[in-house]
């Protein structure tokens, strides 16, 4: 009855509501009744829903009350009791509602296999709006047995059309923005393993628009799910499967993904938000020889360092007339984010002085730069991170006027206007008064004699080149001299600034190479390989084996340990019997050797 075809509208339309109410009726005969147990069973339920999204499918208008985008059941009345699809979709609510977590399968697979069948994921609105309404029916906790489910279902069409699934994982996309908030990190991290796998397959597969769109909404579904809740896990997880000798696209992908995994991150610690685990891969892409994806790499980082949105007034490499007028949001330095910048401090200036003497640096690679120093020292510096940042400058503009790497004439005047724009926010920020005045004649400088060296300028389409930049010329250079006098005061120590930075590895002398040197080199290339293989091997067996697998692994830790502890004790103890037990036998031996004759017992002993 509820898939009935009569030629009449009317007709038809009273035989399927009739059906529906039979449906209906078996549902709530289900509270009370010993058809509890048997209604959830797979042959019942593939006729049940089946027949309920038939109905719901074959609605004409999209605006009646209670469509399916809505989180509330549609309301009673006679509208109802005579539309064939609202009734239907009461009867698919109410039934949700009703479903323990050990009946979600058999529930939302009849779903899944009608969306299959009637090629409903493309396009998709059919399907978003079945989830949806799955999603507000059923229990909150057991939503996330609703995304495993999807996401399994996703692993059985990679060989579709790309359309085909970016419609699969836009409904992924909508349920895991309903459930984010109650989700937990197993879940998240297995969301991600499987929208990064079908991220690869999508590139792998290169069909121009239709990739695309798969990539995009996996994406955002990535960026919608990490936002919400357990953004450990996921940016681990993403970090983890950039391949550095990937292709470029999915590399921009998956920072991406990072970039909106890390918008809107607060962390009180630097420590706990950039941990080793996830700074050391992010600086490794920094270094890859494409502009756009360092880029990525810096915006990821300004996610996660500018707790207090200071970006937005940074936008644009300039030099600041007034820094004070800006407002920046800031608070003291905490105890755990000055360990931070003594441990990682020197890795983060190192690949900064890299990153800017990259030939294929743009604009926004500059911009990006500047952001990057000034939102450290708004978050981060203290009189010796100042003292650092300071260095590190005057090693930029020795690089750009020394010319060592030989590097182009843009990029050298471009990291000249790096240097002026951050030296003038600097002086400001710590408000030294020599120090400005410093800065400020050197800026004026340039502004009449050299123009090129000013971010103002050398940013600007077809700004005129110098041959070269004048060396000699030092009042249009930020003099060491004068920058550390300005800071001898106290709190600064400002002999360091005489010391030559350059952060870069430093190269050691040749070491003799003889063939133990070899033979020990290959000898431990081979145990680093092995227990990167070990690892790895078990980090997969963690992520995919049975849950029971993995209980009896643990428990067979926990006996071996018990075992070891059993033979520890057993020793400890017949050690502590055994001298006691020696006293207790020598005892009577040496009253037995005391004779009358007077002779020492302890001469008979010995």
């Amino acid at each position: 009855m509820c898939h009935s075809t009569h030629e009449d509208p009317e007709t038809r339309s009273r035989i399927r509501v009739a059906g529906i109410k039979g449906l209906q009726g078996v549902v709530r005969k289900t509270v009370n009744d010993e058809l509890q147990a048997i209604i959830w069973e797979p042959q019942h339920m593939d006729k049940l829903i089946p027949s309920m999204l038939f109905n719901m499918q074959d609605a004409e208008d999209t605006d009646r009350p209670g469509h399916p985008s809505s989180p509330l059941a549609p309301g009673g009345g006679p509208e109802l009791e005579e539309n064939p699809a609202a009734l239907a979709e009461s009867c698919f609510r109410e039934l949700l509602g009703r479903a323990a977590y050990g009946n979600m399968n058999n529930a939302v697979r009849p779903v899944l296999v009608h969306l299959d069948n009637h090629h409903l994921w493309d396009p998709n609105e059919f399907a978003v709006s079945c989830f949806r309404i799955i999603m507000y029916s059923i229990q909150a906790q057991h939503s996330h047995h609703v995304i495993q489910q999807v996401l399994s279902h996703l692993d059985t069409h990679q060989k579709d059309t790309p359309r085909v699934r970016a419609g699969i994982v836009q409904v992924l996309l909508e349920t895991v923005a309903i459930a984010a908030k109650g989700s937990v990190g197993p879940t998240v991290l297995e969301v991600f393993n499987t929208l990064l796998k079908h991220l690869r397959l999508s590139v792998d597969f290169e069909l121009g628009g239709d990739s695309r769109r798969n990539s995009a909404v996996s994406m955002s579904s990535g960026g919608q799910r990490g936002k919400e809740s357990e953004e450990r896990y996921v940016q681990n997880a993403i970090i983890q499967t950039i391949d550095i000798q990937g292709t470029k696209r999915i590399q921009t992908m998956l920072l991406s993904s990072l970039i909106m995994v890390t918008s809107g991150f607060k962390s009180k610690s630097m420590s706990a938000a950039l941990p080793s685990t996830f700074l050391d891969p992010l600086f490794s892409i920094s270094l890859m020889e494409d502009s756009e994806l360092r880029q990525l790499v810096l915006e990821i980082l300004h996610n996660i360092i500018d707790r207090h949105d200071n970006r937005a007034k940074l936008r644009g490499i300039r030099v600041i007339p007034n820094v004070a007028a800006l407002k920046f949001k800031r608070e003291k330095i905490s105890k755990q984010d000055v360990a931070f910048m003594k441990k990682h401090g020197q890795q983060l200036y190192r690949h900064i002085y890299l990153g800017c003497k990259e030939e294929d640096n743009t604009h926004k690679n500059f911009e990006l730069l500047f952001t990057t120093l000034a939102v450290l020292t708004i978050e981060l510096a203290n009189e010796e991170v100042v003292i650092d940042l300071i260095r590190l400058a005057l090693a930029l503009q020795d690089m750009a006027a020394q010319n060592e790497e030989n590097l182009p004439m843009w990029t050298r005047c471009g990291i000249m206007a790096l240097v002026a724009a951050y030296l003038n926010f600097l002086s400001q920020m710590i408000a030294n008064s020599a120090f400005c005045q410093h800065v400020s004649k050197v800026i004026e400088l340039r502004t009449l004699d050299a123009p090129y060296l000013l971010p103002e300028h050398i940013f600007r389409d077809k700004c005129p080149l110098p041959d070269s930049l004048e060396k000699d010329d030092t009042q249009l250079y930020f003099q060491t001299s004068q920058l550390s006098e300005s800071l001898s005061g106290p709190g600064y120590n400002s002999e360091r600034l005489s010391i030559p930075t350059c952060p870069r590895s430093q190269s050691q002398l040749a070491e003799e190479i003889t063939f133990e040197t070899l033979k020990k080199a290959i000898d431990t290339t081979g145990l680093e390989e092995q227990e990167r293989e070990k690892r790895r091997q078990l980090m997969e067996k963690f992520q995919k084996a049975p849950f029971e697998e993995i209980a009896a692994h643990c428990e067979s830790k926990a006996n071996l340990l018990q075992d070891k502890l059993a033979q520890i004790f057993e020793l400890t103890i017949r050690r502590l019997q055994t001298p006691r037990l020696a006293e207790w036998k020598l005892k009577p031996a040496a009253d037995a050797l005391a004779a009358p004759s007077g002779v020492d017992a302890r001469v008979g002993l010995c």
